[in-house]
């Protein structure tokens, strides 16, 4: 089964549709590669998948030890390098909420470093990872 439909619209944007939600995703080239930067760029997406794959993983984990994680937040970063142009590094600050048993802690930390998005990520991508429990 297809995920999405991907349009080139010209001017270095594309549109995604997700099928089965019909959501859109908006891309622009990002400013120091030519773009416009008016949205995510392709890369941008690729180190925001990272923190979204973890926070969704965690959440399910949460939920199956009664744990509500909502309102937790993560800032990303994302490092380009040079030859070839790549992502080098992708750095993510998570701040979660309502958890603090240290047990839980240690289980929620693993969930979230060993997401689908944390294990497909070439292993050269550089994952600088800091979760904070409040």
């Amino acid at each position: 089964m297809t995920t999405a439909n991907v349009t080139y619209e010209g001017n270095l944007r594309t549109t995604a549709i997700h099928l089965q939600s019909n959501n859109q995703i908006i891309t622009d080239a990002p400013v120091d590669n030519h773009g416009r930067g008016e949205a995510f760029s392709p890369t941008d997406l690729l180190a925001t998948s990272l923190a979204c794959c973890m926070m969704t993983v965690m959440g399910i984990k949460a939920e199956s030890m009664g744990l509500d994680l909502a309102g937790s937040t993560a800032d990303v970063t994302k490092v380009m390098i040079t030859d070839p142009r790549r992502v080098g590094e992708i750095d993510v600050v998570m701040t979660v909420k309502g958890v603090s048993d240290d047990k839980d802690k240690t289980i929620l930390t693993n969930t979230a470093m060993t997401c689908p998005v944390a294990k497909s990520l070439h292993p050269d991508i550089v994952q600088n990872v800091k979760i904070e429990f409040v």
